[in-house]
């Protein structure tokens, strides 16, 4: 757990407390996925369900000496297929407005934006909802 907190701190804006991850992980196991290379975590995915239909993607992140490596891919379509066996079929997620790399990687799987929020982030950043149907 520790590995997928300190990459959460060197990769993510946002600071999140660290027993926040045990939680997620301990709710649903199924939506904390990790990628690793060497026995080393170098990338990981943490999503909930939010009720029978829907589920939410909080966080996603590569290392930087793993990126562009189809790593996100990888896991997010591990992410499709654990939903897919809890019978989901709309995934959201949030992403700040700025991020335009992180917008296309999700447009580029399937995910349309579905609203703007303002003040979303704890910078005071904007955020898009981006949602996926299957």
């Amino acid at each position: 757990m520790f590995s997928v907190i300190k990459l959460a701190s060197e990769t993510l804006t946002e600071r999140y407390n660290p027993s926040l991850f045990n939680y997620f992980y301990e709710t649903f196991p199924e939506g904390f996925i990790v990628a690793e290379k060497a026995h080393k975590i170098i990338g990981f995915l943490i999503g909930v369900k939010i009720n029978p239909e829907l589920a939410k993607i909080l966080m996603l992140a590569i290392s930087k000496l793993y990126r562009k490596q189809n790593i996100g891919t990888e896991l997010l379509n591990q992410f499709f297929k654990e939903m897919f066996i809890e019978n989901i079929i709309r995934i959201e997620l949030e992403v700040r407005i700025k991020n335009k790399i992180a917008i296309k990687f999700y447009q580029k799987h399937g995910f349309k934006i579905k609203e703007k929020h303002r003040k979303f982030y704890q910078s005071g950043e904007d955020a898009y909802t981006m949602i996926k149907e299957f």
